[in-house]
C-alpha cells in the first residue's frame, strides 16, 4: 500500500514591526533632556571651578600686597627717629636748581577724598651697615661748605644727609645734601670730624646752600642724619585696579612707577596713635600730625586692602560695600557698630559692574619699630 506524501504549505512569515515616528521623537527628546542635564551640570561645575580658582588668585594678590606693604612699613623711619625733635620737620632739597619739599616722617598717609583709596608714603635710610647721627660741634653758616661734627662713623662720600636744627620751625627747616668728602680729625685746631658738601661735586649741593639752608645756618647742637641713599616710596591704587609703587631715585631725583599686583581695588590706612603717653595705641585715625609731638604719638599703622576676583559673574554676587572688621577694643575713626564689633565700610560701588565681582578684605597692623626703638 502506497502512502501519498502530502506537502504542507510554507509557513507565512511573521509580520515585522518597525520604529514608529512617535517612538523616534520620544527617544530624541529623552536624549536631548539627558544632554541638557549633563551640559548644565558641566557648566555649573566649570563656573564653580573658575570662581574658586579666581578666588585663590585674589587671595594670593591680597596676601602679597599686604606682605609688601608690611615689609616696607617695618623699615620706615630707620635713621630718622634717633633725634625725636626732627619728626615733622620740613625737608628742603634742590636738584640742579629744582627745589622740592617733603615732611620728615616715617610714614605719611594721604587720605582719599570721599572714600577713595589712600596713599602711603614710606621714608627712611638705606644705609647698608648703620646710620649714626652726628652732632654738629661748630656753627655752620648758610654759605659754608663743610660741617664739623663729633663723629664720622658710617659717613662716606656720596651719602645723603639731613641737617636737623636744634629747634625746627618755619624759619629753621631740615636740609638735604650729599656728602662729597669726609675727613677724620680735620677740624682746624678742634680735632673734630669734617663733612664736606661742595656744590661743584654734586647736583644736590647748591652754591653756598642758598636755596636749601636756613638764613641762620645750623648752630652748634644741631644734628646730621645719615640716609645713605634715600628710601622714599609711595603706595597707591592705579586706575582702581592695581597696587602701584612709586619710587624716588636719589640718583636722578626722578620718580618711577610700577604696578605690583593686579585686582587690588582699594587701599585704606590708619595711624595708630598713643595720645595719652601710656605706651599703647588708643586711637586709629587718618589725621596727619602737624607738630613734633603729634608725630611722636604714632606707633603703628593699620592697613587694609581689598582684592577683587577676576571672574565676572552673570548674577549679582555683591550687594553692598565690603566691611572691614576693626574690632571695638580701640576706637577707629569712621567705624560703625556691626554686631558685637566695629566695622569700616570700604567704598567699591564706584567701580564698573561692581556687583558682579567678589571681594575680600585683607588687613594687618604694623608696629613702627624704629619709632618705638628711636633708631
Amino acid at each position: 500500500m502506497k502512502y501519498k506524501q502530502i506537502k504542507l504549505p510554507a509557513r507565512a512569515p511573521a509580520f515585522q514591526h518597525g520604529v514608529t515616528l512617535i517612538e523616534l521623537m520620544v527617544g530624541v527628546v529623552v536624549g536631548l533632556l539627558a544632554t541638557l542635564v549633563i551640559t548644565q551640570t558641566l557648566v555649573f561645575a566649570e563656573a564653580q571651578k573658575r570662581t574658586t580658582t579666581n578666588g585663590a588668585d585674589a587671595q594670593v594678590n591680597g596676601t602679597l600686597s599686604l606682605y609688601t606693604l608690611e615689609r616696607d612699613l617695618k623699615e620706615a623711619g630707620y635713621g630718622l627717629t634717633t633725634v625725636s625733635s626732627s619728626l615733622g620737620c620740613e625737608i628742603r632739597s634742590s636738584y640742579k636748581g629744582a627745589a622740592s619739599n617733603f615732611t620728615l616722617a616715617p610714614v605719611v598717609i594721604t587720605a582719599g577724598v570721599a572714600g577713595a583709596s589712600d596713599t602711603i608714603r614710606v621714608l627712611g635710610s638705606s644705609k647698608d651697615n648703620y646710620s649714626v647721627p652726628a652732632l654738629i660741634v661748630k656753627d655752620h653758616p648758610a654759605n659754608a661748605a663743610n660741617f664739623f661734627v663729633n663723629t664720622g662713623v658710617g659717613i662716606a662720600d656720596g651719602d645723603f644727609m639731613l641737617a636737623i636744627p636744634e629747634t625746627p620751625d618755619a624759619s629753621n627747616w631740615c636740609s638735604l645734601f650729599q656728602v662729597t668728602d669726609s675727613k677724620a680729625g680735620a677740624g682746624p685746631g678742634l680735632g673734630n670730624n669734617q663733612v664736606l658738601h661742595n656744590s661743584g661735586q654734586s647736583d644736590w649741593n647748591n652754591p653756598g646752600g642758598s636755596t636749601i639752608f636756613p638764613a641762620t645756618g645750623y648752630n652748634t647742637g644741631s644734628y646730621l642724619l645719615n640716609l645713605g641713599a634715600i628710601i622714599n616710596r609711595s603706595y597707591s591704587i592705579s586706575n582702581n585696579l592695581d597696587l602701584q609703587l612709586a619710587t624716588f631715585s636719589s640718583t636722578s631725583a626722578a620718580t618711577t612707577t610700577e604696578n605690583l599686583f593686579p585686582n587690588i581695588v582699594q587701599l585704606q590706612a590708619f595711624y595708630g596713635k598713643d595720645t595719652n603717653a601710656d605706651g599703647s595705641v588708643d586711637v586709629y585715625d587718618k589725621v596727619t600730625p602737624t607738630t613734633q609731638v603729634g608725630w611722636s604719638q604714632i606707633l603703628t599703622v593699620r592697613v587694609g586692602v581689598v582684592a577683587r576676583s577676576t571672574q565676572f559673574e552673570r548674577e549679582v554676587v555683591t550687594s553692598a560695600n565690603p566691611l572691614w572688621d576693626v574690632g571695638s577694643a580701640v576706637a577707629t575713626a569712621g567705624s560703625a557698630a556691626c554686631g558685637t564689633s566695629s566695622c569700616v565700610s570700604i567704598k567699591i560701588d564706584n567701580l564698573p559692574d561692581w556687583r558682579n565681582y567678589r571681594y575680600k578684605v585683607y588687613e594687618t597692623t604694623v608696629p613702627l619699630r624704629n619709632m618705638l626703638w628711636r633708631s
